[in-house]
């Protein structure tokens, strides 16, 4: 029996990458999904297409993080369609890599304000109806550069960074009343922004202990498990799936 039949999912940011491999691990394990994109109005309808059936219906929705209104419509809109929320989400995100003193005041706002805003009005968005059915479930995507720094990416450690405190205080808040709020950070995972990083510092499999890059399937895993009946019990926890670089100290 799949893990999360019938139970409602909201993916912030699923047309691509991590969001859409979580999008179909959730649509795999029998749930139904609504997921947001940015611009990519075409890629987004074809994941709906491919994976609609009757079982698991699939919902895209445009969405800016930036936009408190934009979040709350997608959030109504889903609970007008399935009248319950069983899970959220929050992988959407942006990076504005640059070093720190050369980097614009407008690039950190942006990151910061996309990455953690995002999550917060989101996290806000569903609690209500969380709580009115005391349970639910509430993933943060964070990163393993929230631990371990990386060079270029003040603004965007920092929002992940925030993630991972907000993650341990809303638990902390929501614990007793049926909801887990947890956080998974992760590492190196072969989609477009390690294609982008290879052109910029090499080989960085060398960095990895395990060898390799990470799959987006191998995050959408641990986002399943932690989205099921089976993760009950774990709540305000920070993940690392990173192939083992945050044992490694920087050199």
């Amino acid at each position: 029996m799949s893990r999360l039949k019938d139970k409602v999912a909201l993916v912030s940011g699923g047309s691509r990458g991590i969001g859409e491999a979580i999008v179909r691990k959730l649509v795999s394990e029998g749930a139904h999904v609504v997921f947001t994109y940015n611009t990519n109005k075409e890629r987004a309808e074809s994941i709906c297409s491919e994976l609609g059936s009757d079982t698991s219906k699939v919902i895209a929705y445009p969405c800016s993080l930036e936009d408190k209104s934009s979040i709350q419509a997608v959030v109504d809109q889903t609970l007008e369609q399935f009248e319950t929320l069983d899970i959220l989400v929050n992988n959407a995100g942006i990076i504005r890599d640059g070093l720190f003193l050369a980097m614009d005041d407008k690039d950190w706002a942006d990151v910061i304000q996309a990455n953690l805003g995002g999550t917060y009005f989101f996290s806000k968005a569903v609690c209500q109806q969380m709580l009115f059915q005391k349970k639910g479930r509430i993933i943060n995507l964070s990163s393993v550069v929230s631990l371990i720094g990386g060079i270029g990416q003040a603004n965007y450690a920092a929002s992940k960074g925030a993630i991972n405190s907000m993650t341990k205080a809303l638990a902390a808040e929501l614990s007793g009343k049926g909801i887990t709020v947890n956080a998974v950070a992760p590492g190196l995972i072969e989609t477009e922004m390690i294609q982008n990083l290879k052109s910029l510092v090499g080989d960085l499999k060398k960095k990895v202990p395990c060898g390799r890059f990470g799959e987006p399937s191998e995050i959408a895993s641990l986002v399943a498990f932690l989205a099921s009946d089976e993760a009950a019990y774990i709540t305000g926890q920070i993940i690392t799936i990173d192939g083992g670089i945050s044992l490694q100290s920087r050199h």
